[in-house]
């Protein structure tokens, strides 16, 4: 039997886009994801499908596995031949026993790498404004457990060297104890009127944080209902937060969106929400595939130079068809008199990317203002090649025809539908943590239906906005129950996330 191997991988503070490059290899190649309780919920997408997802997750009120019974599963895992990614908040070798962990295996001869992760000792504070080292304050930082009980005999820490031996001191896990570890502070030395940020959530879109000094700040948190996971900061650093607190002033900052297009295509959307300071939850419900009889394609492309147009309509529409085009050893001149129309900026950089042009863009990506247009442009009776989805609606086609035109309407790719891991998604929804869920067409909403179950998707939605990229998409929703709070003016992603944008309150341009 082949030896496994465990990766021991920090999957970083919360931000999912702070995990590493070679964390995330490690998880797609994983047979087994072993993750914890702050692990976030969208890096556990990456995983294969066929992966075996275990929680281990622990926290002050209990543990779902013992730290014994997690080193033994990793062990007999690995033991069995298989990958295992051991996923830990944050850095495994920062208070994340990762150290624990790894002794075990390499007792027992298992192989094992570990794989840095973004400590949310330094993440945190980042995105709250907080340098944790300033040429005008301090040059030294201490990161110290909150978890050890300060009030014990024998405790670990030299307090009386801590207090006023590190500019800046960073707690971790210690909420529970942040009456104590202030008292000791002060008591060894520490004035009182030391700046204190506590920063719960660092990094997502719930993150909150709570300011004040070491004499006030245990009643501001108390006041404020602060809770772990938290990080606390001591030090005069925390006075540069006013001034350098760049991610709560993203217009999207605390919004968690939902993402349903498919894979191939959901990083141009996800990307534009991130840089607003939302935080995109990728769940794909379609996926693009070739289609399962080619003969129509090909027919329409052995006649290429009797269309007079051929209008795309996605950017999958352009990509394949000149793909097949490509694989049929067509040279792209044999398009002869054919122009070009584009359904959309993104198409039409498509098409521009290949070095053709473009003779017609549509004000209005609808089909009625699209067959009205071109209506101008077309002579009675010429030929026009209509490569685009499986499933894609007729209305298209019937406006050109009623227009005069002769319509080939040919399938260049299927929509399918994708089930994914549900369960975090419901998870989150139902926690009111997913503020709005957007949709790019009716395939994405019926398949995001069938896949979390209509009988209580109402309820679940109950807190999240459903915001749609067109009324043709919006009017789909409506019809299977779903509640619309808005629709974008202009039917492209950057239409939609404008309209994601000026619901949550930020009208400016998209960035």
């Amino acid at each position: 039997m082949p030896r496994g191997i465990v990766y021991l991988v920090g999957a970083g503070p919360g931000d999912a886009g702070l995990l590493t490059l070679k964390g995330l290899v490690c998880i797609q190649e994983a047979d087994v994801v072993v993750y914890d309780r702050l692990v976030n919920s969208r890096i556990l997408m990456h995983a294969r499908p066929e992966a075996e997802l275990v929680f281990a997750g622990k926290s002050p009120e209990g543990h779902t596995l013992t730290q014994d019974a997690i080193n033994g599963l990793l062990a007999a895992r690995a033991g069995e031949g298989l990958t295992v990614a051991r996923l830990k908040g944050g850095d495994p070798f920062v208070f994340g026993r990762g150290g624990e962990e790894a002794e075990y295996l390499a007792e027992r001869g298992i192989p094992f790498e570990v794989v840095p992760g973004v400590t949310s000792a330094v993440a945190a504070p980042a995105y709250a404004g907080i340098p944790l080292t300033h040429r005008d304050f301090t040059a030294s930082v201490a990161v110290i457990t909150g978890n050890e009980d300060p009030t014990k005999d024998e405790t670990a820490i030299a307090w009386d060297k801590l207090s006023t031996g590190a500019g800046t001191i960073v707690f971790l896990m210690g909420m529970a104890n942040l009456p104590d570890i202030v008292a000791r502070l002060v008591r060894h030395g520490r004035a009182g009127s030391t700046p204190v940020a506590v920063i719960r959530w660092g990094t997502l879109p719930e993150q909150e944080t709570v300011e004040g000094t070491l004499d006030d700040i245990v009643e501001r948190v108390r006041a404020a209902g602060l809770k772990n996971p938290a990080v606390i900061v001591v030090g005069e650093v925390c006075r540069m937060r006013p001034h350098l607190r760049w991610f709560e002033q993203k217009p999207l900052f605390g919004r968690r969106i939902l993402v349903t297009r498919s894979r191939e295509q959901a990083s141009a959307l996800s990307e534009r929400i991130a840089r607003l300071g939302g935080e995109a939850l990728e769940f794909p419900t379609i996926a693009i595939r070739p289609p399962d009889d080619y003969g129509p394609l090909d027919l329409a492309i052995s006649e290429i130079d009797t269309y007079q147009w051929i209008v795309f309509t996605s950017v999958n529409g352009v990509d394949y068809f000149f793909n097949r085009f490509r694989e049929l050893e067509r040279d792209i001149r044999e398009l002869g008199p054919a122009r070009l129309c584009a359904i959309g900026p993104r198409t039409r950089d498509a098409l521009v990317g290949r070095g053709l042009k473009v003779a017609y863009i549509p004000e209005e990506y609808r089909a009625e203002r699209i067959a009205d247009g071109m209506g101008a442009l077309l002579a009675p009776g010429e030929r026009v090649l209509l490569p685009r989805a499986d499933i894609a609606p007729s209305d298209l086609a019937e406006a050109l025809t009623r227009a005069g035109a002769a319509v080939s309407d040919v399938t260049a790719y299927r929509t399918v539908a994708v089930g994914g891991n549900a369960a975090p998604v419901r998870r989150l929804l139902a926690e009111g943590r997913v503020h709005a869920v957007t949709f790019t067409s009716s395939s994405t909403v019926r398949n995001f239906v069938g896949a979390l179950g209509a009988e209580d998707l109402p309820s679940l939605l109950a807190r999240s906005a459903v915001i749609c990229i067109g009324p043709v998409t919006a009017q789909t929703a409506r019809e299977l129950g779903l509640k619309v709070a808005a629709v974008a003016r202009e039917y492209t992603i950057d239409g939609l996330v404008q309209a994601v944008r000026e619901y949550f309150g930020g009208s400016e341009g998209v960035a």
